[in-house]
């Protein structure tokens, strides 16, 4: 699934870095500017609330945006991650794209305020 997702974000101009667990994104995001995380709730070794959190410390500004076939879950990472997106499984590729770019266009239209 992650490389689906990877394809679809390229091809929609989008630069990502993809990896297959949370703590293998904690490296990255010391050393490493980024937009986004998405990120799936339930991983190995770190879930991806827990990321979340740790990635809101390193970088305030950082959005996020879970990816999860968990509602019940979802309704805790919404309550601690108040400004995370949240999208269901299943979905289609050109939702997640949608969804993205609706975040990226949510902050120009409240800069150009």
């Amino acid at each position: 699934m992650r490389e689906y997702l990877t394809r679809a974000l390229e091809r929609s101009g989008y630069a990502v870095a993809a990896v297959d667990r949370g703590t293998a994104a904690i490296p990255l995001l010391e050393s490493q500017h980024f937009d986004l995380l998405l990120t799936d709730i339930v991983m190995p070794e770190m879930d991806g609330i827990e990321l979340a959190q740790k990635a809101a410390d390193l970088a305030p500004d950082l959005r996020v945006m879970f990816i999860t076939g968990f509602a019940a879950v979802t309704l805790k990472a919404g309550k601690t991650m108040p400004q995370a997106r949240v999208l269901s499984k299943p979905f289609h590729l050109r939702d997640l794209v949608l969804e993205v770019d609706r975040m990226f266009e949510l902050e120009r239209m409240s800069d150009n305020i």
